[in-house]
């Protein structure tokens, strides 16, 4: 399902949203969505397992806490970080997956949160947790995954879902909410200007709310972001990295504008569909400058 919020919209187009500002707002919008949504939780079964780093955006711990007063609820922790192949493969892998505490209760429901790309660290982290399930003998009931993420995604959580049925008989469902949308990440030949293939999620040909959609014509800017939420770890801890990035990718377009390119040209090529005469006259080359001059003021 697709679920969208103030905050998370608010994430997806200003990339001055950053730090803690950022980690906070991501947990609110997940505390709103578990108030609204049944997921059958139960606060004794409940164990948050975080996939480190990106799990811990989420703030689900306190999310939960929030949405429904709870705090006996338990938290687990595995590493899965991956990386490239080589500087320009297009295949991943798992550099780091040493860490590992995880404790079930005898029945336990999973509520999860992960940027998801090409799904490397999710497709490792999940059999790994199913493992670990089987190994202490308990009974898997609910996996409940919020994410900023592709179709990977759902692909992933399908195959856990046919597993977690056919190993525990208690099992009941899985959820996943994609916030804002179920974002399409490039390759190689995908037809944008600028992109990182396996890593950026894309509003191009992307399955998005509603309200994320018309949310696109309050700025210019918006609907020209390279990614719907950059590198998740630096922009919530490491935010020198996030802000050279975010300021990477608008140098680039700068580059682009002053070479011809104008905002009708890159708006149709990086959200078609959109109209371009809501926005009015936008100047591409000062769009860029304020977008750069934004992040320095805001980052200094």
């Amino acid at each position: 399902m697709i679920a969208s919020t103030p905050q998370t919209r608010s994430i997806s187009n200003d990339p001055t949203v950053a730090g803690l500002h950022y980690t906070r707002m991501l947990q609110q919008a997940c505390s709103v969505i578990l108030k609204h949504y049944d997921f059958g939780l139960q606060e004794r079964e409940v164990v948050v397992l975080n996939i480190l780093r990106g799990a811990l955006n989420f703030g689900l711990r306190d999310a939960l806490a929030d949405a429904y007063g709870w705090f006996r609820h338990n938290t687990s922790f595995i590493s899965a970080q991956r990386a490239r192949d080589d500087k320009d493969s297009e295949s991943w892998h798992i550099t780091e997956k040493g860490y590992k505490k995880i404790f079930f209760p005898q029945l336990c429901s999973l509520v999860m949160g992960d940027v998801v790309a090409t799904g490397t660290s999710l497709q490792f982290a999940m059999h790994e947790i199913v493992k670990v399930a089987v190994e202490q003998k308990v009974q898997l009931r609910h996996i409940v995954f919020f994410t900023y993420g592709g179709e990977k995604a759902e692909q992933i959580f399908e195959e856990i879902d046919n597993k977690c049925r056919f190993l525990f008989a208690k099992y009941e469902q899985t959820y996943v909410i994609y916030l804002e949308g179920r974002f399409t990440v490039p390759v190689l030949n995908t037809p944008l200007s600028i992109r990182l293939t396996g890593t950026d999620l894309l509003r191009y040909h992307a399955l998005m709310a509603p309200e994320f959609v018309e949310s696109q014509y309050e700025s210019p800017s918006y609907p020209l972001e390279r990614c719907t939420i950059y590198d998740a770890g630096s922009r919530a801890f490491w935010i020198p990295e996030y802000v050279d990035d975010v300021e990477s990718y608008w140098h680039q377009t700068l580059e682009l504008a002053q070479s011809g390119v104008s905002f009708r040209r890159l708006l149709h090529e990086r959200f078609p569909g959109l109209s371009t005469t809501r926005f009015g006259h936008v100047d591409l080359q000062e769009l860029c400058i304020s977008q750069i001059s934004k992040m320095r003021q805001t980052f200094q």
